[in-house]
């Protein structure tokens, strides 16, 4: 037992071992030469207003400094009409630090802490820098000095203070924006921009960049790809929106698509994300969006914008050899008829189209040449009877305008969410107070309204099908309309603009047109 009692402590032996000189490790005493002072200006904006500020910033710190007999003036670091949420762009920010940290500046005097930076992160970070090398930053309208002991408490708090500031002059700026928005008010940088100029307040047709729209538009509808389109445009020399001899595959989408070219505007495709980074993200629903129709003057018509839309996701690939655009189809597997070489070697050489996946889906629909194609759509369209074929597209206008049905599915899928939701709500408060121990039930109802909410997409996604079709109808029956006399030869753009597909069937060709019907011709 006696092993398990703790010794008796006696009185340390401490040995006190006096300061001297030699265990310290003194900072060399600096000479009496003058402390090397700048200052840093800046002002928000490029207005008038804002420059004589910004000059007078710059004529005041010169005197302050040259007056103090104990400084020497190292300069005035300035950015003029550039924002403060961010150190990166300011180069005469960025210029002033590096040369502190290189042993040119002792002292760095400013207005206050809003002119250094509106960006905690970025102010403390800087600060911290300069206070290793024992430089000093100054703020006059808060008479804080950094190399004070409770100057960085007070920085943190004043810095965070002018991001406050700084977000919210983004956020009054934003709302600025977005009144203008839902009043119908469209603004634009027109620089890159092909096709219009902004005069006064206004999207005005440039003439010139009209005819290159234009033939963008007209390339397309008679059967070039996009990537075609680009490489006809760089040939012929045809400068870029952003005036380069080179485009882009997006650029021409863009453009193709585009709704300010039918006159109309989308405003807010973009918005930021993040005041201090200046982040820009595309709108995909996360803010309003607001659409002005007949904006300004069109340089293409809606009705021909609009049948480009339909036929722009299908014709996205590089390939511009497709005389007929995809539309010729395997009649037993569906997949795209493409253009084969045969007996290339000999006399009896020629093109013939023939369905791309033949061997993979071991099709038996055969071949057929462009000739032939070509004949059935001649004779096929010459059959058209005008009248006949616009009473039929009315009733079947008439029918898919019908909503009826939609809408009634539609309400009740929604009282049926309704009840879901209330129900919900009482189970969670009867968890939150206690009256019962599981959320099974909420789990349950979930799923519930998991299945209801698919069945409400699906009738939604039928309802903007019926929709398509009637524009694909009304852009059908205004293209019959124009039509006048038999056709003699070939024409692409009226089988791009009539024709939904031509099938090539075992011994038989079969032409479906964009309202439906169908001929049928025997080979």
């Amino acid at each position: 037992m006696e092993a398990l009692i703790a010794p008796k402590v006696t009185a340390k032996n401490v040995t006190i071992i006096p300061r001297t000189v030699d265990n310290l490790k003194l900072t060399p005493i600096k000479s009496l030469a003058k402390k090397k002072v700048a200052a840093y200006a800046r002002v928000s904006t490029d207005m008038e207003e804002q420059a004589t500020s910004y000059e007078a910033q710059v004529d005041y710190y010169e005197n302050y400094i040259k007056r103090n007999k104990e400084w020497e003036f190292c300069g005035i670091y300035a950015d003029e009409g550039l924002s403060g949420t961010s150190i990166k762009k300011r180069d005469g920010f960025n210029r002033m630090i590096n040369d502190a940290l290189a042993g040119k500046i002792d002292l760095i005097i400013t207005k206050s802490i809003s002119r250094f930076a509106r960006n905690t992160v970025d102010s403390l970070t800087t600060i911290r820098k300069l206070k290793e090398k024992n430089i000093e930053v100054f703020f006059e309208k808060e008479n804080i000095g950094t190399l004070d002991g409770k100057g960085e408490l007070l920085l943190s708090i004043m810095s965070s203070i002018s991001q406050e500031e700084s977000r919210s002059i983004s956020l009054n700026t934003t709302w600025g924006i977005r009144k203008q928005f839902a009043d119908g008010k469209v603004k634009m940088a027109t620089k890159n921009f092909l096709g219009y100029d902004m005069v006064d307040g206004k999207l005005v047709i440039n003439k010139k960049q009209a005819e290159v729209v234009k033939l963008i538009y007209r390339m397309f509808i008679v059967g070039n790809s996009i990537y075609s389109i680009k490489k006809e445009l760089e040939r012929n020399g045809i400068p870029s929106p952003g005036g380069s001899k080179k485009w882009s595959v997006t650029t021409i989408k863009s453009i193709l698509t585009n709704e300010k070219f039918k006159g109309d505007a989308l405003l807010q495709k973009q918005y930021t994300a993040d005041f201090l980074t200046k982040k820009r993200k595309y709108n995909k629903g996360e803010i309003p969006q607001y659409y002005v129709s007949d904006d300004h003057e069109a340089i293409i018509d809606k009705k021909t914008f609009d049948a480009i839309q339909v036929d722009i996701p299908k014709r996205c690939g590089k390939s511009g050899n497709n005389l007929f655009l995809n539309k010729v189809v395997c009649g037993e597997c569906g997949s795209v008829f493409g253009r084969k070489l045969w007996h290339s070697n000999d006399k009896y050489r020629r093109y013939v189209l023939r369905c791309n996946a033949k061997y993979k889906n071991d099709c038996n629909s055969g071949t057929v040449t462009e000739e032939e194609v070509k004949d059935f759509f001649i004779e096929c369209f010459n059959k058209l009877n005008k009248k006949e074929c616009l009473k039929d597209i009315e009733l079947m206008k008439e029918a898919l305008g019908d909503l009826t049905k939609e809408n009634n599915e539609i309400e009740k899928i929604q009282n049926e969410i309704l009840k879901i939701v209330t129900q919900d709500d009482e189970v969670i408060e009867m968890f939150n107070t206690g009256k019962i121990d599981t959320l099974e039930q909420h789990e349950k109802l979930a799923k519930e309204h998991e299945v209801l909410t698919h069945k409400l997409n699906k009738v939604n996604e039928r309802i903007a099908e019926k929709k398509d079709k009637l524009k694909t109808l009304d852009n059908f029956a205004r293209d019959v309309c124009g039509i006048s006399g038999k056709l003699k030869e070939f024409n692409q753009e009226l089988l791009v603009i009539l024709v939904d597909r031509i099938e090539v069937h075992k011994g038989k060709l079969v032409l479906v047109w964009k309202d439906g019907k169908y001929e049928e011709k025997t080979l």
